[in-house]
């Protein structure tokens, strides 16, 4: 397992680390602790979850995979052996991520971020995280391929109500000088976005954020236009989510099929992987993969592993046996001969996910 620098720190994570959100509601409490038992006895050393999850988000399963990484955290004594992610959710008027009394809805303000911090402690049963992330922006954006590759202006009423990134810096600072948490990262952020958090925190001398936690895949490779030279150059690196593209790059659900247990079939939630042209370029990454002799699965993975902007790759299973083919990705060597290939098939099929 290799491991990689996490932005300008000390701290070093494997290059793989194990995403958890299908915990609590896909996969039980013992399912989820077997998972994590294999990814550390793998040489997994980083641990990504959320306050949020398990997903989908609904007000019963809120907090619910923080709880179970909290008793496996507990039962196998380690926690000073794993980097801990967790994050704490944008603007949201989900009732159910506050108590009524704080604004109506959740928001990136510092009473709201202190009352998320000491729940996500709570249910991981730790005194402080290695690495707290904005889930998404308080400012009104297009996320999770709501938009495409389109852009919104925001209004006036909306450019008044957004919570000022010097505000939200200044709690994080704060709550790392308390000892709460060590680093502060991004997640589904823009180019924008990334730029202001790091004037902000040089000019008020607040913490640097080192990460950024954005989806990346073979049907996604956005984050290459504008935030790769961020990661790069300012030493922010991408911790890069669904490169699997929410299961749709294993083929299975090409043509509309839905396998019995998939995630799209249990809860239709793949509508960024159903746009025109999707199916189109996942047959010729297929083709690719079984032309070369590599499982597809593998693949994918192993492309977004080899990018030399990718920090860490977030994996997700839902089965021992699903995890122990993307733990062999591993052992795939992405070599200039087959990056022209895929940058090929890329180049005819840009973004059909973004």
């Amino acid at each position: 397992m290799p491991y990689r620098r996490l932005g300008r720190t000390d701290v070093k994570v494997s290059a793989l680390c194990l995403g958890t959100m299908t915990f609590g509601q896909q996969n039980t409490e013992a399912e989820g602790h077997a998972q994590l038992d294999m990814a550390v006895s793998r040489g997994i050393n980083f641990i990504d979850t959320a306050e949020l999850y398990s997903i989908p988000p609904r007000a019963e399963t809120y907090g619910a995979t923080e709880t179970i990484v909290g008793s496996w955290l507990k039962a196998r004594g380690n926690r000073e052996r794993i980097i801990l992610a967790t994050k704490v959710v944008g603007r949201s008027v989900n009732p159910w991520f506050r108590p009524d009394s704080m604004d109506k809805g959740a928001r990136l303000r510092p009473v709201q971020i202190r009352y998320a911090l000491e729940n996500s402690l709570r249910r991981l049963q730790t005194d402080y995280i290695d690495l707290y992330q904005l889930h998404w922006p308080d400012r009104p954006l297009q996320l999770f391929g709501e938009g495409g590759t389109t852009y919104r202006a925001p209004t006036p009423a909306e450019l008044a109500d957004e919570v000022p990134i010097a505000e939200t810096l200044s709690v994080l600072g704060e709550l790392v000088q308390e000892g709460k948490i060590r680093h502060i990262g991004l997640s589904n952020e823009t180019a924008w976005g990334v730029s202001q958090f790091l004037l902000e925190s040089e000019r008020a001398h607040l913490p640097r954020v080192v990460s950024i936690q954005n989806a990346y895949n073979l049907l996604n490779r956005t984050f290459e236009i504008g935030l790769a030279e961020f990661a790069m150059r300012e030493q922010v690196g991408l911790l890069a989510y669904s490169p699997l593209g929410q299961g749709y790059l294993t083929g299975k659900y090409l043509n509309g099929a839905r396998p019995p247990g998939a995630r799209t079939t249990l809860f239709n939630r793949g509508n960024r992987y159903e746009k025109p042209g999707v199916d189109t370029a996942i047959e010729a990454y297929l083709a690719l993969a079984h032309e070369v002799g590599i499982d597809p699965v593998q693949l994918a993975v192993a492309f977004v592993t080899s990018r030399p902007f990718v920090t860490s790759n977030i994996i997700g299973a839902t089965s021992l046996a699903q995890l122990e083919v993307i733990l062999g990705s591993l052992d795939v060597t992405i070599t200039p001969e087959l990056l022209e290939r895929i940058d090929a098939i890329h180049q005819l099929n840009a973004n059909p996910a973004p």
